[in-house]
């Protein structure tokens, strides 16, 4: 039985690994904003982040690969394991048991589940929304304007945008979130995006340059409102290089 959110764990099964269960943040960046992805609950106004069990077969990372492929229809996707979740309060059951009573039957509940919180970096536009058996929709939302999460899945988004932000010097940001060719305006406001502050441009250009992780193209963006900027794209050997060496701190 796929699940929308690992919360909702009412499955009695010897396959599944019981109480245990995962939250996914797939962050996509479209249209200057950092986005992640959310599921609406079949037959409600509710929200939440997509989740699911982990098979008594599969691996922690195995699980979260199978969730996110089934919500993005993305094979290869660029995820971390950021944070366990194991309060033993961590959010009114009870109020959330009610609001999703069409859905799931009460006695499907877990008294208690403890969930593995991971994050992945995902194409935007490569990215095919799905939503399962549960879930009437699932959409992209700004963060900017999100709704109301169930569960505490407000906590879980701000702990993994945190730890987002602490890895952006040690992990290939650029290369999962923007598309293969791209301006340097728009990597800046990649990096704006994620970190929610403003950049210097000029400074910002001279650092990316001089690290050598980009190849400028002899293309440019066309249809601007000002002078054509040129596509660049990544070096990934570089990349790599200067990711390890965390010398792209100055960001």
């Amino acid at each position: 039985m796929i699940v929308s959110n690992p919360e909702l764990l009412a499955i009695q099964n010897s396959e599944v690994v019981p109480q245990l269960t995962l939250d996914c943040v797939i962050f996509g960046f479209h249209a200057g904003q950092l986005k992640v992805l959310l599921v609406k609950w079949k037959g409600t106004s509710f929200w939440s982040l997509p989740g699911g069990v982990v098979r008594q077969s599969e691996s922690l990372n195995d699980a979260a690969t199978r969730i996110l492929t089934q919500r993005t229809g993305l094979v290869d996707i660029f995820l971390r394991q950021f944070y366990t979740f194991g309060d033993s309060n961590r959010y009114d059951k009870e109020s959330v048991s009610e609001k999703l009573a069409s859905v799931v039957p009460k006695h499907m509940w877990y008294d208690r589940a403890i969930s593995v919180g991971y994050y992945a970096l995902v194409n935007y536009a490569q990215v095919f929304p799905t939503p399962d058996e549960m879930s009437d929709s699932c959409e992209w939302r700004g963060l900017d304007e999100l709704p109301e999460l169930l569960f505490d899945h407000s906590e879980i988004l701000k702990t993994a945008l945190d730890y987002l932000r602490k890895e952006i010097a040690h992990q290939p940001v650029g290369l999962n979130l923007l598309p293969l060719k791209f301006t340097m305006p728009e990597m800046m406001r990649m990096y704006e995006a994620i970190l929610g502050r403003k950049i210097d441009p000029r400074n910002f250009q001279k650092k990316i340059l001089k690290s050598g992780i980009v190849i400028k193209s002899k293309e440019v963006k066309k249809g601007t409102a000002h002078r054509s900027p040129f596509f660049y794209y990544f070096d990934n050997k570089k990349y790599g290089e200067v990711l390890q060496s965390g010398s792209l701190f100055f960001i």
